[in-house]
């Protein structure tokens, strides 16, 4: 393996960006990058390996959509610091929804965002392991991991009686709330599982609760990120899908 790792964690927030090409961003490295130099890559999942927040679409089924999408932007904009008790808040509010519309909005509403599977596919050639780490909830995730053959996945899971959603989360062996604090720790886990150091891994995410873990990893991907991601990653990519990171990243 090549050892021309980048040696920086993060780059700083003060770190001035500069447009590589049309829409595509960077701060604080080199381009273009080596992909094989790289052993792990963990994606957030809602807005960014996916299309959509699948807690505020199971909301519009409770016809309280747009409650859960105000607490929800304000979450992942950094307006709400702490992750867990909007996210409580928000499932509070799904109380009585059917498990019938989950699966409705796999059918009808869940679509891999543009460019993701392609991105995945070129991280795997080059070998490295891929991880899913998600504020959002298994039900969605283990279908997104099956889909793109990912590695690793870690999300929350709701409580369901009779068929219905209960408005609460269950507690897992790990924890709670996968919330940000999670997601950096889940990816150094794996790290370590790996016999890596944390340069040699890739975080890409699009909101506050994923800095974290960006902020951890060797090289971090903002996908349509929040401003505070578009302020801190040191690939950000505003325009296009996420096969772009294939211009800075290449084989």
């Amino acid at each position: 393996m090549s050892q021309s790792i980048p040696a920086p964690a993060a780059a700083p927030a003060a770190a001035a960006a500069h447009e590589f090409t049309p829409g595509l961003f960077i701060r604080g490295i080199q381009a273009p990058l080596r992909l094989a130099d790289y052993r792990l890559v963990a994606f957030d999942m809602d807005s960014t390996l996916i299309n959509i927040e699948c807690v505020d679409e199971i909301a519009a089924a409770a016809g309280r959509r747009d409650e859960v999408a105000e607490i929800t932007e304000a979450a992942m904009r950094g307006e709400i610091t702490d992750y867990k008790d909007s996210l409580r808040r928000r499932v509070a509010l799904l109380a009585g929804v059917p498990v019938s519309a989950m699966q409705q909005v796999v059918d009808e509403r869940l679509q891999l965002n543009p460019g993701v599977e392609t991105f995945v596919r070129a991280c795997q050639a080059a070998g490295l392991k891929t991880l899913l780490v998600s504020g959002g909830f298994t039900f969605f995730s283990e279908r997104i991991r099956q889909r793109l053959g990912l590695d690793f996945a870690r999300a929350n899971t709701l409580g369901v009686y009779n068929g219905r959603l209960t408005g609460t989360l269950q507690d897992r062996p790990w924890g709670d709330i996968c919330d940000g604090a999670e997601k950096r720790r889940v990816l150094l886990e794996v790290c370590e599982l790996m016999g890596i150091d944390a340069a040699q891994a890739i975080a890409v995410g699009d909101g506050a609760n994923d800095l974290p873990m960006m902020g951890a990893a060797g090289l971090s991907i903002g996908f349509h990120g929040k401003p505070a991601v578009r302020e801190q990653a040191m690939v950000s990519i505003e325009s296009g899908g996420m096969d772009r990171a294939l211009e800075i990243l290449r084989p």
